[in-house]
């Protein structure tokens, strides 16, 4: 198994948050449990010309080789054989809508062909990162790509400032009870504030609050540290046992002791058989 990272340069850099690449062909089990985390991406398959799209039966159906993953708030089902040879782009809470001219809510809890997006330049970065063997490479040129793109685009674009107050008063504070102060702070009713923060994000700021509470549980569990479940709800800012085990079971679809029988090496990747 092989993860690779890299942390674009600027103009990406406020857009995107990593690239990466992965090329795991060995893996024992055939189906991964993916959590949501709320963060748009798009990934490439470079070993065949199609992705599996395994949903929750044995059976899978073929989509395009080139996908948009949006925002979730919801797990999925994925098949490994799938991560045979992948590159892909995780992008930063609100970057996406630059890459796409497009309201990132549009692609909320869906996966879409990039080719409906950037159209033949789809296909032809697949190609180019498929004559190129070296994962280090695949990635530079992946960036380059981007840059030359999209880069003239992002030096004038950038998300709106009130949703970039939000999103650092969240990091503090993901509750219910910050949405409404965070409308309160930058002067907007709940309802506009929804609106634009979904658009620019994918999830409305309650969901988008729920997901990154989830995320924080989900980073302890996966490092394994023995815990009282009622101490780790409390530090990750649920009311008690009882909301983290209904919250955890909402957006994963499975309780706390099954993801940590199943969890792997990436904290959002859990068995699914």
């Amino acid at each position: 198994m092989l993860y690779l990272e890299r942390i674009p340069a600027a103009p990406l850099a406020p857009f995107i948050r990593v690239l990466w690449y992965a090329r795991a062909g060995d893996i024992p089990h055939h189906r991964e449990r993916i959590l949501p985390s709320g963060c748009v991406q798009i990934i490439l398959s470079l070993s065949r010309d199609f992705i599996l799209d395994s949903l929750e039966s044995s059976d899978a159906r073929r989509v395009k080789p080139a996908l948009v993953v949006g925002a979730r708030s919801v797990y999925e089902i994925v098949d490994t054989s799938d991560m045979a040879d992948l590159i892909g782009i995780v992008f930063a809470p609100g970057g996406f809508p630059a890459f796409a001219s497009d309201a990132a809510d549009r692609f909320s809890n869906r996966s879409v062909a990039l080719e409906g997006i950037w159209g033949s330049d789809a296909e032809s970065l697949r190609e180019r990162l498929r004559e190129v063997e070296a994962p280090q490479a695949r990635l530079a040129l992946m960036e380059r790509f981007l840059i030359e793109r999209f880069g003239e685009k992002l030096t004038m674009r950038g998300r709106s400032p009130q949703v970039n107050f939000a999103l650092r008063y969240f990091a503090e504070l993901p509750s219910a009870a910050s949405v409404r102060e965070t409308s309160r702070q930058i002067g907007w009713s709940e309802r506009r504030f929804s609106q634009v923060f979904r658009e620019e994000v994918g999830l409305t700021p309650k969901v988008w609050c729920r997901v990154q509470r989830f995320q924080r549980a989900v980073k302890q569990l996966h490092e394994g540290i023995e815990v009282r479940w009622a101490e780790l709800a409390l530090a990750c800012g649920y009311y008690d046992q009882s909301h983290f085990a209904n919250e955890f079971r909402a957006f994963s679809g499975v309780d706390v002791s099954t993801y940590s029988a199943r969890r792997t090496v990436w904290a959002n990747h859990i068995r699914a058989d």
